[in-house]
Formats: C-alpha cells, structure tokens, sequence
C-alpha cells in the first residue's frame, strides 16, 4: 500500500484550506477512490452518476478556457 500523502509533490498549492492531491500522486495510487477529486487521471470512474458525468463536464469547460486563452 503506498504511504500517506507527505511530500511537496504530493500535494498542490491552493488559495483556499483546501489542499488538493496532484495528478501525479493520484496516478501512483492506482485507482480513483470516488471524492470527485479535482485532478482525477481516472476519468472520476470511481463516482457515482450522475456525479461523474457534472465533474467530467466541469473538466472539459476548464480545458476549453484554457484553450481559449491561448
């Protein structure tokens, strides 16, 4: 089992309380555990509709702004 989440790369920096795991960690872990969590390399799998499908919509605007900007 991988150890708790402790180092600087484990973690994202936020404006709020909130500290967000990375990509990087979560893709490590192996599996999405079903939180919604915002940087989700699962595709949100382990989140129940319909849940799942506001988060993957919520994603795909954030992508579309960003492409936008650019």
């Amino acid at each position: 089992m991988k150890k708790p989440p402790e180092e600087e790369n484990d973690f994202l920096s936020d404006l709020g309380s909130f500290q967000p795991l990375s990509a990087e960690y979560l893709l490590e872990r192996g599996y999405c555990c079903g939180n919604g969590c915002k940087h989700c390399p699962y595709e949100y799998k382990g989140v129940p509709s319909p849940q799942r499908e506001q988060l993957l919509k919520k994603r795909k605007e954030r992508e579309d702004e960003k492409e936008d900007k650019r």
